[in-house]
């Protein structure tokens, strides 16, 4: 006769979101999959393509549209997000300017994180982004969809940066200030 163990009741976690989830209002990075008339297809890190009209960048008109070619990285924000309708992007704000949006540009690094560390990297006043700009000069463009793209002076600067970023969810502050002290020589 074997011994009676106790043991805990199972509980299940609910799970991680796997994709992104698009939001009317976020800010994104999209990739061009395909033209559609006057119409491009981005994908988004979502369960289905976003749609971005030729006309949503800044200036844009019937006889002056933009240089969109398949594979750009765009960055834009969602005007249409529900389950019911295709998700829609724009380049442009609600006066008509671009405010950043629009085509990034070619040489830089694409990669994605989890959602999480975005939302940390977006937080005003970042202790993350505010120490590696101590580091080197660089351009950095967040998605709300995990998506970053970033671009130094060379690429092994673009690299280095692009390495601290993913490595930040895992770290602490303190770990985090004495890598970045390794690599400025301090």
């Amino acid at each position: 006769v074997s011994p009676r163990v106790a043991r805990a009741p199972l509980t299940l976690c609910p799970p991680l979101p796997l994709q992104y989830v698009p939001v009317k209002g976020d800010h994104v990075i999209g990739i061009v999959t395909a033209k559609a008339g006057d119409v491009f297809r981005l994908d988004v890190g979502g369960s289905e393509p976003a749609s971005l009209s030729y006309l949503a960048f800044e200036g844009a008109t019937k006889r002056n549209r933009p240089n969109v070619q398949v594979g750009d990285l765009i960055y834009g924000q969602f005007v249409v997000a529900n389950k019911d309708m295709e998700p829609e992007m724009v380049c442009i704000d609600s006066s008509g300017k671009s405010s950043g949006m629009g085509i990034i540009g070619q040489d830089g690094f694409l990669f994605k994180v989890s959602l999480g560390l975005i939302r940390k990297l977006l937080a005003p006043k970042c202790e993350i982004i505010q120490e590696l700009s101590q580091l080197y000069p660089f351009e950095l463009v967040l998605g709300m969809n995990g998506r970053i793209w970033v671009k130094a002076k060379t690429v092994q600067q673009t690299l280095i940066i692009v390495n601290i970023l993913e490595a930040c969810e895992y770290m602490t502050a303190e770990q985090r200030k004495q890598a970045l002290a390794k690599l400025s020589g301090n």
